[in-house]
């Protein structure tokens, strides 16, 4: 079971992008009657809901489309993650964070107590970037850290100017992560999803 972390400040398209991923991933995998793919989401957004499994585990659980199940988490991540490997062991398990979290912090405990390596893919406003670079400079900065991919998102709302200034600032924050740009007007192209998955 491979592991993505997927953060980013608050409204900054990580559920949208969620979804594309989660249909890329599982189309990769055809055949397979068990589910390929498995989120935990730490807020409930505007996916449908249905109980069917790991109720009275601390688990709101929602099939999304085939071959992917959705997992609201009310309870610690770790047991939610090795509930998940034990029930349904998915090929990936892919975390949402809230627009709060840190997610080097996440992946720090999965691979201190579980083992597992994770993968972090951080998104980033572009059209909101200028305005809350400074004031939220910590949590901004945090959610960067150790982020193996960062997606500029929103990049039709800015002009060229403005991303390429947000880059450079990206690059300051995190010179070893790879930057990509997308925008919410058209789908991720499939050969960044691609990067992703092969990590």
């Amino acid at each position: 079971m491979k592991i993505l972390i997927l953060g980013g400040f608050l409204g900054s398209g990580k559920t949208s992008v969620l979804l594309q991923l989660a249909q890329y991933l599982v189309q990769q995998y055809p055949g397979s009657q068990m589910s390929q793919v498995a989120i935990i989401e730490n807020e409930i957004g505007q996916i449908g809901i249905d109980d069917k499994l790991l109720r009275g585990n601390g688990y709101t659980v929602r099939d999304i489309f085939s071959g992917c199940v959705c997992c609201s988490l009310n309870s610690d991540l770790l047991s939610a993650v090795q509930e998940i490997k034990s029930t349904i062991d998915p090929e990936w398990l892919i975390i949402e964070a809230t627009g709060v979290a840190f997610p080097d912090k996440i992946a720090e405990s999965l691979f201190t107590n579980l083992g597992i390596a994770a993968q972090i893919v951080t998104l980033v406003d572009a059209s909101r970037w200028q305005r809350i670079r400074m004031p939220l400079a910590n949590l901004i900065e945090g959610q960067l850290n150790d982020a193996h991919l960062i997606l500029i998102n929103k990049t039709d709302l800015v002009e060229e100017t403005v991303l390429r200034e947000v880059e450079a600032d990206l690059w300051e924050l995190n010179s070893d992560a790879a930057i990509y740009l997308i925008s919410g007007i058209k789908p991720i192209d499939e050969r960044l999803l691609k990067v992703i998955q092969n990590g």
